[in-house]
């Protein structure tokens, strides 16, 4: 197996609107940034404790809710639960819900999918986003 370069990357264009899909899924599905970006790591590390999410946290805003927020709205779930004997904390993964997301933002970012444009027209960042979304969905070159 041949080792990606940076200059692969750049190749494919995977960042290239990676700001307006952020935007997107964080906005159909009621999540901040800095959450969506933090599922994102947590996803490419499969199994944390609660210490592993901290320290992930730490680039990112402070948000003291942040933990229970995304385990209330099933963004996190537990693995396997403590007992304790010989399991002294639980051990978390990311949810079903959150692996369908950032895969669909693969996907997206691959050109292998559109973002569908249902967003209400209502407010003017709605109106700048979905003219961005459709200038994406239009570019094949993704």
């Amino acid at each position: 197996m041949r080792k990606l370069t940076s200059s692969d990357l750049k190749d494919l264009k995977l960042l290239k609107h990676y700001r307006i899909i952020r935007k997107w899924a964080c906005k159909t599905c009621d999540l901040k940034d800095a959450d969506l970006e933090l599922l994102i790591y947590l996803d490419a590390i499969e199994f944390f404790n609660k210490n592993d999410f901290i320290t992930g946290t730490y680039s990112y805003s402070w948000d003291n809710r942040r933990w229970n927020r995304l385990l209330k709205q099933g963004w996190i779930t537990v693995w396997r639960k403590r007992n304790h004997t010989t399991q002294k904390y639980h051990i978390y993964k990311v949810s079903y819900k959150c692996k369908q997301l950032i895969s669909r933002m693969y996907r997206i970012m691959l050109g292998e999918e559109d973002i569908p444009n249902n967003l209400k027209q209502n407010t003017y960042s709605n109106k700048v986003l979905s003219f961005s979304i459709n200038s994406l969905n239009k570019d094949k070159n993704r």
